[in-house]
């Protein structure tokens, strides 16, 4: 390291340190952090071995507790080599069980901060999903690899964080969904963008990429503030899902999800969450923003503020914003009162359907909607009789055809 690492007693800077890019950038991380100081990840400079002004990973940045990353006006770029997150708290991983609580994480963007998938993704899709079937990886069919996808192909991947802020960044092309949380409490996320579209042309050909969620919301989620959301995803761009399951060891590949269900007692509950200012569409046809409980999982006391869709003329997203599923393999309808104490406020929907209740609400208020939808109600509920109850709706609007 040169001794302009730490200019004016800042951060160490990457470009300061030899190695692969990764190397540089893990070598700075651990005198930042043993210092108890930002890792700020600037541009990369051209040098010698590359012309690139980008940053080529091949494995995630691990971010120990009281962490702070800047993104300083720089692009991160996953590797062809690479199939792992861009950013993951340092507590999870493959074989860590359980997964240990860690306390203030801050992922900022200064400028344009860019993450972006790799040019040859090795495995996309969540772990439901076999490579070269249904989702694009160059893995598929390799001896040795695993055939489906799992949370390595998670952009951001934060479990078991109690405070933490993610802010002012751009993912581009992910390979899954861009940000999961699990078990995080107290957390701010702000001026997210998305770029994602469900397909990429890779060498020439139109490749499917399968499961692009913008931001995800899992089993313990409570407390969290999000704002600012935009863009286009080739999934839902924000979606709360919290789904039951049987206890399983942590860290294990061909898992959507690194923490276990009901992990060390946790409360699995999703509680407190307020959502403002989402401006963006689903590309590939799915909802804007979805809430989703199950196996005795309650979700309550959920604001969604600010609802605009952007998608172009003659497509219609799914649903501009879900609730519930009967699906079966989700566990059917939620039972009456898990799902409840929502304000679902201000929503500008072209969707199919502006506000689709497909499983069950209670003790909630669904407000200001203009459904862009001809013929249509601006509130549907597909879930059957006796599924709402104490559900107050005002003020929606189904706009005339222009």
């Amino acid at each position: 390291m040169t001794e302009t690492a730490f200019p004016g007693g800042g951060s160490p800077d990457p470009n300061s340190y030899p190695g692969t890019d990764s190397e540089r950038i893990e070598q700075a991380a651990r005198a930042a952090f043993a210092a108890g100081r930002p890792l700020r990840i600037p541009a990369r400079r051209p040098d010698a071995v590359s012309p690139r002004s980008f940053w080529l990973i091949d494995a995630a940045i691990l971010l120990p507790g009281n962490a702070t990353l800047i993104l300083d006006n720089c692009t991160i770029r996953l590797s062809d080599r690479c199939r792992d997150n861009f950013i993951r708290s340092a507590n999870c991983g493959p074989g860590i069980d359980p997964v240990p609580p860690l306390d203030n994480i801050r992922i900022l963007g200064v400028g344009s901060a860019v993450l972006e998938g790799a040019v040859h993704p090795r495995s996309t899709g969540d772990s439901a999903k076999t490579l070269g079937e249904r989702t694009f990886g160059t893995d598929a069919g390799k001896p040795g690899e695993s055939q489906t996808g799992d949370w390595r192909n998670i952009g951001i991947l934060l479990a078991n964080v109690h405070r933490f802020s993610i802010a002012n960044l751009t993912i581009r092309d992910s390979h899954a969904w861009a940000v999961s949380l699990e078990y995080c409490t107290e957390g701010d996320i702000r001026r997210l963008a998305f770029d994602s579209s469900g397909c990429r042309e890779i060498d020439g050909e139109r490749r499917i990429v399968l499961n692009q969620d913008g931001l995800d919301l899992r089993r313990g989620c409570r407390n969290i503030t999000i704002d600012t959301i935009t863009g286009t995803t080739g999934d839902d761009l924000i979606a709360l899902t919290a789904i039951g399951g049987a206890p399983r060891p942590c860290g294990i590949l061909g898992r959507t999800e690194v923490c276990s269900p009901r992990m060390g007692g946790l409360d699995e509950d999703v509680n407190g969450i307020v959502i403002r200012n989402v401006v963006g569409h689903s590309a590939g046809g799915h909802h804007i923003v979805r809430f989703l409980n199950t196996g005795g999982i309650r979700m309550r006391n959920i604001l969604l503020d600010g609802v605009v869709d952007t998608s172009p003329d003659g497509f219609r997203d799914h649903a501009a914003v879900r609730i519930g599923d009967s699906n079966p393999a989700w566990g059917g309808v939620t039972p009456l009162g898990e799902t409840a104490a929502f304000q679902i406020v201000n929503i500008q929907s072209r969707a199919k359907a502006a506000i689709l209740i497909a499983g069950s609400l209670a003790d909630s208020i669904i407000a200001n909607v203009l459904n862009g939808n001809p013929g249509t109600e601006p509130v549907v509920c597909t879930s059957g009789p006796g599924n709402t109850a104490n559900l107050e709706i005002r003020s929606a609007l189904t706009l005339p055809e222009c």
